[in-house]
């Protein structure tokens, strides 16, 4: 096998993955469904991946952006980090919804993996809590409880806007990302109690 066909068989696997443990959750998927989904040899998932385990985590080495968080400078202004971390998790979501919904199954079902998901997702969360307390102490922001305020910024961002079960009571169609970006921005900067443009 040339070292191209190893790298598609190994996308292969991991798209696979991702699709299936989106659509059925880790526990109820299984290494055949997977190798079915991606055309592969049974075997491969533990010659390339050692495992279900590790194919898990290689989906957020492989799919999440570490680099792009690593990057980031956090002496960025308070207020444009928050606007930052807003726009960038609003593309990802829209990029990712395969991970996005297996991130949020495994926290729901507060799963032993939760830990792996925490070494990828976390730094980008610090971020947003620190540039939130630091624009509050330079008087950008003046919510009250930084947990609360927190907590409310992230849900926002991680709600499941588009399930089928909201469908009735939407009244608008479903707006493009940028757009969805803005007015998310415009929502949590008021909910922060923002007092600039």
């Amino acid at each position: 096998m040339t070292l191209a066909e190893e790298h598609d068989i190994k996308q292969r696997i991991l798209l696979a993955a991702k699709k299936l443990f989106a659509l059925q959750g880790f526990d109820g998927t299984t290494i055949r469904q997977i190798c079915e989904e991606a055309s592969a040899n049974v075997a491969l998932v533990s010659y390339h991946f050692g495992g279900k385990e590790n194919l898990f985590g290689a989906l957020f080495e492989n799919f999440f952006p570490n680099q792009k968080i690593a990057s980031i400078d956090p002496s960025f202004h308070p207020v444009e980090g928050v606007r930052l971390v807003i726009r960038e998790v609003t593309l990802y979501r829209h990029s990712e919804p395969q991970l996005i919904s297996i991130i949020q199954q495994e926290i729901i079902l507060n799963t032993p993996r939760i830990q792996k998901i925490r070494e990828h997702v976390m730094p980008m969360w610090q971020m947003l809590r620190h540039w939130m307390e630091e624009g509050r102490r330079q008087g950008y922001f003046a919510f009250r409880s930084l947990d609360s305020a927190f907590m409310s910024v992230t849900g926002t961002l991680l709600f499941h806007r588009d399930q089928e079960y909201w469908m009735l009571l939407r009244e608008d169609k479903k707006p493009d990302v940028e757009t969805l970006a803005e007015d998310l921005t415009d929502f949590i900067l008021y909910g922060l109690r923002y007092n600039g443009q």
